[in-house]
């Protein structure tokens, strides 16, 4: 049985309102919609808060969902609204003078060989996280899903209602301006 098709009983069963099939599109997805949220956001705790709210919204819409298209890339489309409605509310947030911490590094794993290594990739990826979270929705949201997620040009295009040239387009500049982001503080291995 294909992704998709397995896709498709899922959310069938889902819609006839079976919980194991919920579960089993929570478990299949969840994993992604976080990452793609920790990408958009850089902040750990915002992404969980934000996954919980795409699954909210992925099964109170299941009924619109077109079985043609790819559910990762419908999925992940709800994900990124979810992560702009977040990023507004955060703009509010810091014109009303309330500060957000910024806590980006806090995720990264304790696998180096070294002290100095771990610092040094902790820094990196932390202004890497950093970069990729300042960078214009446009740029972003192409990058995290054609990069992070690993979805298609196509899918990445459906997904954000774009021609596959435009995703092509913005993929090069969003990759440039985080290299230039990058070296310009002293970190251009992207």
């Amino acid at each position: 049985m294909t992704a998709a098709s397995l896709d498709a009983a899922l959310v069938r069963a889902a819609r006839a309102g079976d919980p194991g099939a919920q579960r089993a599109l929570v478990e299949r997805y969840r994993e992604t919609v976080y990452r793609l949220a920790r990408s958009a956001t850089g902040d750990p705790d915002e992404a969980l808060d934000i996954t919980q709210e795409a699954f909210i919204a992925v099964f109170g819409a299941l009924n619109r969902f077109d079985p043609e298209r790819s559910f990762k890339a419908w999925i992940s489309a709800i994900t990124l609204n979810k992560c702009r409605d977040w990023a507004r509310r955060r703009a509010v947030r810091r014109f009303m003078g309330l500060p957000m911490p910024e806590q980006a590094a806090d995720w990264i794993a304790d696998e180096a060989p070294s002290a100095e290594t771990l610092v040094a990739d902790r820094a990196e990826l932390a202004a890497t996280v950093r970069a990729i979270a300042e960078l214009p929705t446009g740029l972003k949201d192409v990058l995290i899903l054609c990069t992070v997620e690993g979805l298609s040009q196509q899918e990445t295009a459906t997904t954000l209602g774009l021609s596959v040239k435009a995703v092509e387009t913005r993929l090069g500049r969003a990759r440039k301006k985080l290299q230039e982001t990058l070296r310009g503080e002293g970190l251009a291995r992207v």
